[in-house]
């Protein structure tokens, strides 16, 4: 029996259609990651699991029972909201126990799920504190703590982090991570950030215009991305994308003069003639030499950015442009002609017409 089950749930108000038929089945101790941009439809799917917004049509199933017109209170989930809502009246330990406080869970039982939640999340020494006496990441482990203590069947998490700086986000992450790992709960978390995406998920459902684009592992949806958009979506720097045409099992670069060769696994993926976008992340390319009967693609650098770990290399190869990652000790230099060299089993094909992976 699956933990949730979301059956071709819709969503319109008036004649705007917001989700068009999500269908989505999680087992137990999955973390599924909602990712998209803002209007994609993912909120208003989380509101729907958590019953704070009700589904045009379709049906969604906690542990086999269909929630539908079930009060959020009775629905055994638990959320994190983006804005923490703590009772800024209430100490920490009222926080983390208000919700056993209003079951009428007796007070000896609270007491101790509330500090077992503490020690979990290390924030024993904070219990007797109130929120305004709490930086963020502090309040964010207080209404995380909210949520677990009550060790509901799912839990929802609505953009947790977005209001923490740079440095707090990455700590949360890992410690959002030691706990998935450690409770092995049902996750459903809400964000646009690609990252937290990769990192936390055991499987990621990429949403646009009210669909799912993708549903996948990260690992699929970074390697074999379905489409255009899903390429372009996720990884940072985006994944090149060249306009090219098959030609006697090579592809004819648009705007230059090469011809790549084309792997013998994508021989079939498109007749001759057909144009195509062909699609290479950045760290599947490398400084190199060769011919253009092999996978080499001569390029003119164009800017040059050392992060640290690595060069993000923008070049140019004709009128179109491309990214790779080089090692920082990598010799190049603006206006520098040179030649990027393809993986050839990170080389994915896609039709410029329906943005599919060929």
């Amino acid at each position: 029996m699956s933990a949730l089950e979301i059956r071709d749930v819709r969503k319109s108000y008036g004649s705007v259609e917001t989700l068009k038929g999500i269908d989505i089945a999680l087992e137990n101790g999955e973390f599924l990651v909602l990712l998209g941009s803002s209007g994609c439809g993912k909120s208003t799917l989380l509101n729907i699991i958590a019953g704070l917004a009700e589904a045009t049509s379709g049906d969604v199933r906690i542990g086999g029972r269909s929630v539908l017109g079930v009060h959020p209170k009775n629905r055994d989930i638990a959320m994190v909201f983006q804005s923490y809502a703590l009772y800024p009246n209430l100490t920490v330990s009222r926080n983390i126990g208000f919700g056993l406080e209003m079951r009428r869970v007796p007070a000896a039982d609270r007491d101790k799920a509330v500090r077992e939640t503490a020690k979990l999340l290390q924030i024993e020494n904070l219990l007797d504190r109130k929120p305004g006496q709490l930086s963020g990441g502090q309040r964010q482990r207080v209404a995380i703590g909210r949520a677990l203590v009550r060790k509901p069947q799912v839990f929802l998490f609505d953009e947790p982090l977005s209001n923490l700086d740079a440095k707090l986000r990455l700590e949360m992450r890992t410690e959002l991570k030691r706990l998935h790992e450690m409770l092995k709960t049902t996750v459903v978390y809400v964000t646009h950030d690609q990252i937290e995406a990769m990192t936390l998920a055991t499987r990621i459902a990429v949403m646009r215009d009210g669909r799912i684009e993708q549903l996948g592992t990260p690992e699929e949806i970074y390697n074999q991305p379905a489409t255009l958009y899903v390429a372009g979506f996720v990884g940072a720097p985006a994944m090149n994308m060249l306009e090219a045409t098959v030609e006697d099992g090579k592809l004819a670069i648009a705007g230059t003069d090469a011809r790549l060769a084309l792997p013998e696994r994508l021989a079939g993926a498109a007749r001759t003639g057909a144009q195509v976008i062909v699609g290479v992340r950045p760290e599947a390319l490398r400084l190199g030499p060769g011919s253009s009967t092999d996978l080499s693609l001569p390029v003119e650098i164009d800017v040059v950015e050392l992060t640290g770990p690595e060069q993000v290399t923008t070049a140019r190869a004709g009128s179109q442009r491309l990214t790779a990652t080089l090692p920082p000790q990598a010799r190049v230099a603006k206006g520098q002609p040179c030649a990027f060299v393809f993986d050839a089993e990170a080389l994915r094909l896609f039709d410029p017409a329906t943005g599919k992976a060929l």
